[in-house]
């Protein structure tokens, strides 16, 4: 798991024989692209990532020719190519759940006046691979693709109650390093989601990210084993307060990712 956190440079040492550094390095350049941002130069490249110009000429370069990066000569800038975009829709077409989920998703959505959806951990964030809003005007509008915080949402949080205590323990301590200034606060508020994972089944973010949105996540365990994910239903906190969460969302989103279980094959 270690290298799902770890970013790299050319003076990264990987002890690991198996360990290809250059594939690493490719990687990284195609995670700096985040949303609402189409182009990078070389330079913003290098800042980014810690790694000399020289070695992010040759990997843009590498990239380009293979199409997972464009250039733009006007622009002397580079953008996600093709390449990224079939790789993104090969996985989102794989993942069977969020076809079993749809429908129960909507149905939530609705009844909550909120949003629901699904995400996937990448390193520290949640990504979310399915969404379903509800006809409100004030619904929360995230698309898939969106990235949130594992530490302080109701769905990493619900991830983090799922995982193994080695694992657990190994992103809290890149979480503590990420925050050591707010880290008491996150720390009291995950041992409370890891309370409430036990005695109920579901976590919740009550203002821990945004003051203004409240969710409560519960984890899917995959029965092939392959891939963690955890679903929330999320809203504006005037929409969703403490006890509606607890008494009814909660239960109801329980239920929900019960039936998907199920439905994917694991029995109860």
């Amino acid at each position: 798991m270690e290298d799902q956190i770890q970013t790299f440079s050319d003076d990264t040492v990987v002890k690991d024989r198996q360990f290809v550094n250059a594939l690493a390095r490719g990687l990284e350049i195609l995670r700096c692209f985040l949303p609402g941002e189409k182009y990078l130069s070389n330079t913003e490249l290098a800042k980014r990532t810690g790694m000399p110009k020289p070695t992010i000429s040759r990997l843009t370069y590498t990239l380009t020719k293979l199409g997972y990066l464009g250039f733009s000569d006007d622009r002397g800038q580079y953008h996600l190519g093709s390449g990224v975009l079939s790789l993104g829709n090969s996985l989102l077409s794989n993942l069977d759940v969020r076809k079993l989920a749809r429908p129960a998703m909507r149905e939530l959505a609705e009844h909550s006046q909120a949003s629901v959806a699904i995400g996937i951990r990448d390193r520290l964030d949640m990504v979310y691979i399915e969404t379903c809003r509800s006809s409100s005007a004030v619904t929360l509008r995230r698309d898939v693709g969106s990235r949130i915080p594992i530490a302080t949402t109701a769905m990493g949080k619900a991830l983090l109650c799922a995982l193994s205590q080695t694992e657990r323990d190994f992103l809290m301590d890149h979480i503590r390093l990420e925050n050591e200034e707010k880290w008491p606060q996150i720390k009291a508020s995950l041992e409370q989601a890891f309370k409430d994972y036990q005695d109920h089944g579901f976590c919740i973010a009550v203002g821990d990210w945004e003051s203004n949105i409240n969710a409560v996540g519960v984890p899917l365990i995959d029965p092939n084993g392959e891939e963690m994910m955890a679903f929330n239903c999320g809203g504006p906190a005037f929409l969703l307060p403490r006890d509606a969460l607890m008494n009814d969302l909660g239960p109801r989103l329980v239920q929900l990712v019960h039936n998907v279980e199920v439905s994917m094959g694991r029995h109860s």
